[in-house]
């Protein structure tokens, strides 16, 4: 259902794109995006982890997979997070069997709107990154500006 403003009129509301996705995840501490590939990451523990990237979609049994520009992969907390966003909207998230058991969901680009994009990043972001990095990054924003 699309989003309706308080006179009950259909909001006009620009839809997320890749673009939105890198500005999103680089505006974030800590955050770098893959050579190569359209993946985003923190480091951890030494490690890279990452928390938003293309979809690769299966296109043809036993064929390479295929980059698939309209939907992302973002990190979630646990099986329970995904289990209420899969069940939330349908329309904007889902899941496919390589990603079973694996705390992540898939969003369709062209029907989240920005600022769910946004929460979606920062909240993914925030399951990767370092406990001393995960205050929100307005938060941090704040507290360095005292």
């Amino acid at each position: 259902m699309p989003p309706r403003g308080r006179d009950g009129l259909v909001a006009l509301v620009e839809m997320a794109n890749q673009d939105d996705v890198r500005r999103i995840a680089l505006s974030l501490p800590g955050a770098r995006e893959e050579t190569g590939r359209f993946a985003f990451s923190v480091e951890n523990r030494g490690k890279q982890k990452g928390f938003v990237w293309v979809w690769l979609e299966r296109v043809e049994p036993k064929k390479a997979r295929v980059p698939r520009a309209d939907v992302v992969a973002v990190r979630v907390r646990d099986q329970a997070e995904k289990a209420v966003l899969l069940g939330a909207d349908p329309d904007i998230f889902f899941t496919e069997p390589h990603y079973n058991g694996f705390p992540a969901v898939l969003v369709r680009l062209p029907a989240v709107t920005r600022p769910q994009l946004r929460k979606l990043i920062v909240e993914a972001w925030q399951c990767q990154a370092p406990r001393a990095g995960s205050v929100t990054p307005s938060r941090r924003a704040r507290k360095s500006s005292r």
